[in-house]
């Protein structure tokens, strides 16, 4: 079978890199699959070598505006994580609400931990979040895999499968001196439980029976770590305030091995039956990916989300629920009006910001830089084109008349891929099968759910001229 039949293998097409939480079965989660379906319609699979381009090559084309008197210069980071709790899906509450698969392709969330095509206000409101200080904004962009075509199918040693589960450690802030021995003895016991689930998967090899790694390794597993998560809020809540949303991180998935393609894959579709219809938002299912969106997914190996001030003049808060989108997912249909130059490499990023994929020199990386619009016309929190009621400022930073400054969102995303995949081309972002992988697709979306409290320690940063972390 040809590459451009958009041919997927369980094993490699859906597991993730970098230690990344694979999307390969999931209880009491969705599932993800990929699979083969309309053969016909692979348009996205790979590409074009012409929309790869050396990045040293490329004139300077970055100029930020001077900033002018009673600028806010300030600058304010929300730390949510790199998406190590394995949120995927193929929706967008935004742009299709309520359209499963509407996207087409995979995103990767950080932030608030429900979003999917049925989020509203309400439920984003009232779901947890990655994000350290508790801001739970909506982040999601498309995700960058590798496709390496056939090299890894080769005959060989078969890849171990392996146990990965949600980082509960991470969720616990500010654990109270006195629970924190309780707290710990019980994320060692995860750590051994885990390893004692690897060691079952071990035997999988050798069990010819789909539901093995069901009933024998994650079942079992889900319900030990159940136990140690009530264990560790029933300590915290003993001396402070009670953890919410623990219990979720319980379940886990299997990143498989080739040694295991059929078992596992079998199984995974039996798994099915026990994920929620809606509402994880944790990965497609079966029937949501493109075969021309394949490849191993790469996790970013920095999420920077920095909110910036103006150049003109102080900010306003941004009003609670503001939709806000960057970049056209659709350019080839749309035209170039609202697409991005979003490519670039490290130690380039003030200098050079392309609409192909880059290719950098030794010791640099491939970066995403994500500027969202900033000038909002002080009513709407959304419009029907998604746009009208918040626009870029002009050359020089200002926004249009009736319109108001706001905090800008700058989403900066780095990744580690190899240099040869990079001068082979054969590293895309997802993107609609008429894309076919066009770089300039690249996009980016962000709902703002910060309580009111973070909106304002935000704004002061930024006016004051601080640089804050949170």
């Amino acid at each position: 079978m040809t590459r451009n039949q958009g041919r997927h293998r369980f094993s490699r097409r859906t597991k993730l890199t970098a230690g990344v939480t694979g999307l390969a079965l999931t209880i009491g989660l969705a599932v993800a699959i990929s699979t083969t379906g309309d053969q016909g319609t692979a348009q996205a699979d790979g590409a074009d070598i012409s929309l790869f381009a050396d990045i040293t090559k490329q004139q300077r084309n970055v100029r930020e505006p001077r900033p002018q008197r009673g600028a806010s210069t300030g600058t304010f980071t929300v730390d949510c994580g790199r998406n190590e709790n394995g949120h995927f899906n193929p929706d967008n509450f935004i742009a299709q609400p309520g359209v499963r698969n509407g996207a087409e392709h995979l995103h990767d969330y950080v932030g608030n931990v429900s979003t999917d095509a049925d989020s509203t206000n309400e439920s984003l409101l009232e779901a947890d979040t990655t994000c350290k200080n508790g801001d739970k904004s909506a982040y999601f962009w498309p995700v960058v895999r590798i496709d390496r075509e056939d090299e890894d199918e080769e005959p060989g040693q078969p890849a171990a499968a392996e146990v990965e589960c949600p980082d509960v450690r991470r969720k616990l802030r500010d654990v109270p001196r006195q629970a924190k021995a309780e707290v710990d003895r019980n994320l060692q016991a995860m750590n051994d439980q885990i390893a004692e689930a690897n060691g079952k998967l071990e035997d999988a090899a050798e069990v010819d029976d789909p539901e093995f790694v069901n009933n024998a390794v994650l079942r079992p597993l889900r319900d030990k770590r159940t136990t140690s998560i009530e264990r560790i809020t029933e300590a915290i809540d003993r001396v402070g305030p009670r953890p919410r949303g623990l219990k979720r991180l319980a379940p886990c998935t299997v990143k498989d091995g080739d040694a295991n393609d059929a078992k596992v894959a079998e199984a995974a579709q039996e798994a099915e039956a026990d994920a929620p219809e809606k509402g994880d938002g944790k990965s497609a299912s079966d029937e949501n990916e493109l075969p021309g969106n394949e490849g191993e997914i790469q996790r970013p190996e920095v999420v920077n989300i920095t909110f910036r001030g103006s150049p003109a003049g102080k900010v306003e808060p941004m009003p609670q629920f503001l939709r806000v989108l960057y970049g056209d997912a659709k350019v080839s249909t749309n035209g170039p009006k609202n697409a991005r130059n979003s490519w670039t490499c490290t130690g380039f990023e003030d200098k050079v910001l392309m609409n192909k994929y880059p290719i950098c020199p030794e010791g640099s990386k491939v970066k995403r830089v994500h500027d969202f619009a900033s000038c909002w016309d002080g009513e709407n929190t959304d419009s029907a084109n998604h746009r009208d009621h918040i626009v870029y400022p002009n050359g020089n930073g200002e926004c249009p008349r009736g319109f108001k400054a706001v905090p800008q969102l700058r989403i900066s995303l780095t990744y580690d891929i190899p240099r040869d995949v990079q001068v082979a081309g054969q590293y895309a972002v997802d993107a609609f099968p008429q894309e076919e992988h066009n770089p300039f697709s690249d996009h980016d979306d962000f709902a703002n759910v910060m309580s009111e409290e973070i909106m304002n320690r935000l704004v002061q940063c930024v006016n004051s001229g601080r640089r804050c972390r949170e």
